[in-house]
């Protein structure tokens, strides 16, 4: 019994921090966050901080692959379930679905700005893989073993088209007028997916 609720404790400092930096490291940026602000607002010592992350750097990366997590269910969501082949018409909806995710602080600040600052490249598409490259690389694979997707390797592609739709959003969020960028950059991904599908 005395386990499980040090391991419920456990999971709640966990937890608080998490939440805490996705608020804060959202709002401010990674470099302007103390580590200070971090544990009063997560309500915790700084103690339990280096206990659980070791610093606040791995905390950021387990906050960042929480936000992938959280983006990668609304991705799914919108996948269909009734097994349609359509690679374009699924990708369109992944990318619509990707630049209403990326209207969030979250997704601007946490893991298209500081990511591959703070973590690098790799360690950064590291944390991604398991989360929205890794369904790309799923819905990709799986239209190639379909017979859909033209004799390409799915693993470089996934990488290119997740970059493209990183600096999608990029662009989209500096954009004066977000509506016209948004139809523009549609237009571009329907064009350049349907040159991936065998004619």
């Amino acid at each position: 019994m005395s386990r499980r609720t040090q391991a419920d404790r456990t999971a709640a400092t966990r937890a608080a921090l998490i939440a805490a930096g996705r608020t804060l490291f959202a709002e401010q940026g990674y470099a302007a966050v103390a580590t200070e602000t971090l544990v009063r607002e997560a309500g915790v010592s700084r103690g339990a901080l280096y206990h659980q992350f070791g610093d606040k750097t791995e905390l950021f990366a387990e906050v960042l692959a929480d936000v992938e997590a959280s983006v990668t269910q609304r991705l799914v969501a919108v996948m269909p379930s009734d097994g349609d082949d359509d690679l374009v018409a699924v990708m369109l909806r992944a990318m619509d679905a990707w630049f209403e995710a990326c209207e969030s602080p979250e997704v601007q600040q946490i893991v298209l700005i500081d990511g591959p600052s703070v973590l690098g490249w790799a360690r950064w598409r590291a944390i991604c893989q398991p989360h929205v490259l890794g369904l790309i690389e799923f819905v990709l694979a799986k239209a190639a073993t379909d017979g859909v997707l033209l004799p390409l390797q799915v693993k470089p592609l996934a990488h290119i088209l997740l970059a493209i739709a990183d600096e999608a959003a990029l662009y989209l969020n500096a954009a004066p007028d977000r509506s016209a960028a948004r139809r523009e950059i549609a237009q571009i991904v329907e064009t350049m997916v349907r040159a991936l599908v065998v004619p």
